[in-house]
């Protein structure tokens, strides 16, 4: 099979331009961006899409911020919501969190594949990446929540992963660090989901918020 690298992969314009000047005319730099089109379908629960990792995440977070809102209710304490655009090349939290933040909570997609037990209809708790463990006290108080109320999830280990609040350990913030997040298939491809695990993320979320 042909490798993907930059050797062998070309991105090709609708547009009639045969030089470089063609191109540049269209306002096309180097340094641009290229979009995929993330190919958003949604069958029975399932949801499939690039970009589920975090956007699935995000959605998470703002599902339980709207049911608050909705509810009348409040979080427990004060509560920040930081969303990184950094995540994925390694800084996205290491600036940003306030001084007087005690706990964080990551939320990333949990990734599916052989050798985990994260699946797509499950919300998981991860308890160790490639950065080490996470705060135990903090893994346990979540893992707490969710069996009182009755929140679908698993428990995994991801020897080739980072996420946000490692990034912000590496900072020098001087705080608890714990990370969920719904099961996704296919990381950094066409990815898929499933309404449960967004749902039990949801949940989740809601239950360390309100306690």
């Amino acid at each position: 099979d042909t490798p993907r690298t930059e050797e062998t992969m070309e991105v090709r314009l609708d547009e009639r331009v045969f030089t470089a000047a063609d191109t540049e005319a269209l306002g096309i730099r180097v340094g641009d961006y290229v979009a995929f089109d993330p190919r958003v379908e949604v069958t029975n629960g399932f949801v499939r899409s690039r970009h589920l990792d975090d956007k699935a995440g995000v959605a998470c977070i703002y599902a339980a911020m709207q049911a608050l809102a909705q509810a009348g209710r409040k979080p427990q304490r004060t509560t920040y919501v930081l969303v990184s655009n950094y995540e994925e090349v390694g800084h996205g939290a290491s600036a940003g969190i306030p001084a007087e933040v005690e706990e964080l909570i990551a939320v990333d997609m949990a990734a599916v594949g052989e050798g985990q037990t994260s699946d797509e209809f499950h919300s998981t708790l991860c308890v160790k990446d490639s950065g080490g463990p996470y705060h135990h006290g903090l893994s346990q108080k979540l893992r707490r929540l969710a069996e009182e109320a009755g929140i679908a999830y698993k428990v995994d280990i991801y020897p080739y992963y980072g996420s946000d609040g490692e990034a912000c350990w590496r900072a020098g913030g001087d705080v608890a660090v714990a990370l969920i997040g719904p099961g996704v298939d296919a990381s950094h491809n066409y990815e898929r989901t499933h309404t449960d695990a967004l749902r039990a993320t949801t949940q989740w979320i809601l239950a360390y918020l309100l306690n």
